[in-house]
């Protein structure tokens, strides 16, 4: 077991330092900056918990390993009796500890722009995007989340070629990152006669949402244009010059809005939009330098990679990329999808415990 001694100390260093900044009279003058540091705060008095019940577990051992080996013979056998259970606790606190040190995720804590789209399959996938969008609607009930549509388009059968929302509460991000990809589907559809199995897919992204002052957008860099909405939506949609794109000139990226009543609204969630995905392209740039590096099962969110499917006959779904499989796909459409999501942070906690192990080698 590596000596983390000096590491924590600077940590505690660290959270002394915090608590004089959180004690402060002009904390709350910046928000932003309160809000860090208080994440930061709590953060670190976890870790310093952690440490010292760590170390006073230690001790204990140490203590039981030296009775187990003295002369009385009733403390000698008690102790032995203790000393596996301590063992086990005591691994299991040092791996807690590594895990609590690894840099944050500075995305963890950010709400979250999740776009939904139908993929391969004609009407079948839009009805399976619209059951995701469902999906994860449910989990969003269950788990204290708020769920703000930015953008959808509906299709003529009830499905949906594309949903966009925004999703915000207590580590949105961490919690829905691990759902970026390639979602298949194996049922029979409504619509077919023969009843045999289809295979249709939808891609889903999860992007950290951006503030303005991660990626500002200049007015020179921006193409805003006022366009009549189209589509499902009522006569109030199809009547009123609503609808509004906005391309990001430099990168030809183009967002368009038209679920808003007014054209500001829907200005705002567009930028909103493109501002969350210029970050996303950033930092998955920024990310593809260390794949070389690293080649983590987890955690990638690549639009093209096929990570799970759903197979509606066998009520299975199978997450290709830790090799989970689950017999309860009913539950799992109604917004049941908590192990899938602690198992994937576990493995993928995993995956970043090992990268810090071959870099502190290397």
């Amino acid at each position: 077991m590596m000596d983390f001694g000096p590491l924590v100390s600077k940590k505690q260093e660290r959270f002394r330092e915090l608590e004089g900044l959180v004690a402060a009279g002009d904390l709350y003058n910046d928000p932003k900056r309160a809000r860090e540091l208080l994440r930061e705060h709590t953060r670190l008095k976890e870790l310093i918990h952690l440490w010292d019940t760590l170390s006073k577990t230690r001790i204990e051992l140490v203590d039981s390993q030296e009775l187990a080996s003295g002369t009385d013979p009733d403390l000698a056998e008690m102790a032995q009796a203790e000393i596996p259970e301590l063992e086990i606790r005591l691994s299991t606190l040092e791996k807690n500890l590594q895990l609590a040190l690894l840099p944050p995720d500075p995305n963890e804590e950010r709400d979250a722009i999740v776009e939904i789209r139908a993929g391969t399959g004609g009407d079948e996938a839009a009805l399976f995007a619209g059951d995701l969008a469902r999906m994860y609607t449910r989990f969003a009930e269950v788990s204290g989340l708020k769920i703000e549509i930015l953008e959808q388009s509906a299709n003529e059968l009830g499905g949906l070629r594309e949903l966009i929302f925004k999703a915000t509460g207590d580590g949105v991000f961490r919690k829905l990152r691990y759902e970026s990809g390639v979602h298949r589907v194996q049922r029979v559809p409504a619509t077919e006669a023969q009843g045999r199995i289809h295979t249709s897919t939808a891609t889903v992204a999860v992007l950290p949402e951006a503030e303005e002052v991660d990626f500002e957008l200049k007015a020179d860099d921006l193409r805003i244009e006022v366009c009549r909405a189209g589509g499902p939506g009522g006569q109030g949609v199809n009547t009123t010059d609503s609808a509004v794109q906005v391309m990001h000139i430099p990168t030809g990226m183009i967002v368009r809005c038209q679920d808003g009543r007014s054209q500001q609204k829907n200005k705002e969630k567009a930028l909103q939009i493109l501002r969350s995905r210029l970050l996303e392209q950033k930092q998955r740039a920024e990310a593809e330098k260390y794949a070389a590096q690293r080649k983590s099962q987890v955690g990638t969110g690549g639009r093209e990679e096929k990570i799970r499917t759903y197979n509606f006959p066998q009520n299975r779904v199978t997450d290709h990329r830790i090799g989970l499989t689950l017999y309860n796909l009913d539950r799992f459409m109604e917004g049941e999808i908590t192990e899938m999501i602690v198992t994937l942070q576990t493995a993928d906690m995993q995956d970043r415990l090992e990268a810090a192990s071959l870099g502190s080698e290397a």
